[in-house]
């Protein structure tokens, strides 16, 4: 009998540790649910972290769209000489920084657009952001660049180890006068550029003999041109003819005192002398100059700057001091130039360089082979192909000398001879590509106001229906694709309009485009017209 109860309890005992350990698994399980919905959690929460992290944080994509806002607003020559060269380096949620190649640019960014750049960041979504930094980009920062392999060279032609520089212009005859000393220095010149190889022809031939007539005249017999205005597209020899100028006339002895300068120097010693008080010497250093050049003045900016390089070419002028100007217009087309500033640079005589005809093309062609065939004399390029570059290389010098660049490269490094149709393919994206016609705003409201039988005076004045509004707003919507004026630019020749009411134009006409294929036809067709028109 005590076995029996003994053997019940035994029964009993089991019974409650397994009912006893069935909970204990069931929890175990719910806590590894419950370990496992966390750890899920935790890992959804730090993905969620992740992605406010990196939308709070600003991006290179950021400053891309900065950018094309900023081309937008300020026109293609602003932008192009004020923040083409800006690069995104890195940013927090507080700061962000930015890096140019120059001081100057460092400078003048952060006096006249830090604060627009801050709004801007602000638009994209970042509001934390404070502060927008410009550093300095050193060149200990650019890569070495690597050692190529040597190449290995024909026993019948032999291969130089570094591409000619001299393949282009000659080599510097001699070492220049250092640049004025003083407060407003000058800007470098290349000796290459010399009246001895700049290549005469019908479209420059002109404006080079003013030129000359400059170098040799003297403070005791001023030109009878001042100031002499010099323009051009790009490539023609416009800043070839001011770099000979200066040689010329310091070599000679005819002016004590030659200043060559770009405008972005002129405006970086400007704001120089500005921010180190020491604005008094900057003027008495303008006073000493004998000869005066200024070169890409279209660039110019800032009223204050504006106002002192006018001052600067009255005290000069007025003072039977020469002064030398070069543009890629005419003063009456540089808009973006003080008034007074235009007109007395329209007082003077104003030369244009036209682009190079056949002739002209032909010997700059051969001047540019013989400085090459001099270099490496086993140099090998037939007549007929330099022939064909000349006639299908149109649109500026510096073109052709790029293309008879591309030949010698491709002769040294083929060990094949150059042919005309391995010319071809090696010139393929220079062939036939012209310089575009320069488009100017009055020919676009002449087009757009005889399209839409309104009158030009409608489209200047402040009239508000719709037959005028329309109208209106397409001239600046063509007018802002088709120049490169800035959006203030564009307002002041729509009858003094704000630039925000030419971005308002210029969104709505893109807008009507894209919903209206026949609105979009009929812009186009206006484009082509004011393209195909012959220049005034």
């Amino acid at each position: 009998m005590e076995a029996n109860v003994t053997n019940e309890g035994q029964a009993t005992m089991s019974k409650l540790a397994q009912r006893s350990q069935e909970p204990d698994e069931a929890d175990a399980a719910d806590g590894a649910a419950e370990e496992e919905d966390g750890g899920a959690r935790k890992r959804n929460g730090r993905a969620e972290k992740g992605e406010a992290r990196v939308q709070t944080e600003p991006s290179a994509e950021n400053w891309a769209r900065v950018r094309a806002r900023l081309r937008s607003e300020l026109g293609e020559d602003v932008f192009n000489s004020w923040f083409a060269r800006v690069e995104f380096e890195q940013a927090d949620r507080s700061t962000v920084q930015l890096s140019v190649p120059t001081r100057f640019l460092k400078s003048w960014i952060t006096g006249h657009y830090r604060d627009r750049l801050l709004d801007l960041w602000h638009d994209e979504g970042h509001p934390a952001i404070r502060r927008v930094d410009l550093t300095v980009r050193s060149a200990a920062r650019m890569p070495a660049a690597a050692v190529p392999e040597p190449i290995k060279q024909s026993a019948e032609r032999p291969m130089p180890t570094m591409l000619p520089q001299a393949a282009r212009l000659p080599a510097p005859p001699r070492p220049m006068p250092a640049p004025v000393s003083g407060p407003l220095g000058g800007s470098p010149v290349d000796p290459r550029f010399t009246f001895a190889t700049f290549c005469e022809g019908a479209a420059n031939r002109v404006a080079l003999a003013a030129a000359r007539v400059v170098a040799e005249s003297g403070t005791r017999s001023v030109a009878p041109f001042n100031p002499l205005f010099i323009h051009s597209g790009v490539g023609r020899g416009k800043s070839h003819l001011l770099h000979a100028i200066t040689q010329a006339a310091r070599r000679s002895g005819a002016f004590s005192n030659v200043v060559y300068l770009t405008a972005e120097h002129f405006m970086f010693r400007f704001v120089a002398a500005i921010r180190s008080q020491s604005g008094i010497a900057f003027k008495e250093s303008l006073r000493d100059i004998d000869l005066l050049l200024i070169d890409d003045v279209q660039f110019l900016q800032g009223k204050s700057t504006q106002a002192e390089f006018g001052h600067l070419l009255n005290v000069l002028i007025d003072g039977a001091r020469q002064v030398v100007v070069a543009a890629d217009r005419p003063p009456a087309e540089l808009e973006s130039l003080d008034e007074r500033v235009r007109s007395r640079l329209g007082g003077g005589v104003a030369f244009e360089i036209g682009p190079p005809d056949l002739d002209l093309r032909r010997n700059i062609l051969r001047s540019r082979f013989a400085v090459a065939k001099a270099n490496l004399p086993h140099l090998d390029v037939p007549e007929p192909v330099l022939d064909y570059v000349a006639q299908t290389v149109v649109s500026n010098g510096r073109d052709l000398e790029g293309a008879l660049n591309r030949l010698v490269v491709q002769w040294q490094f083929t060990n094949a001879p150059v042919t005309l149709a391995s010319a071809e393919i090696t010139l393929r994206d220079l062939v036939g590509v012209r310089e575009p016609r320069r488009v100017r705003i009055e020919d676009i409201q002449k087009t757009v106001a005889l399209h839409f039988s309104v009158s030009k005076a409608d489209l200047l004045s402040s009239r508000r229906t719709r037959t005028i509004v329309r109208p209106r707003q397409i001239a600046m919507y063509l007018s802002k694709i088709m120049t490169p004026r800035s959006l203030p630019e564009i307002g002041r020749r729509f009858g003094g309009r704000d630039h925000t009411t030419v971005l308002h134009a210029v969104r709505k006409v893109e807008e009507l485009m894209n919903a209206n294929r026949q609105l979009s036809d009929e812009i186009e067709m206006l484009r082509r017209m004011i393209e195909d028109q012959p220049p005034s």
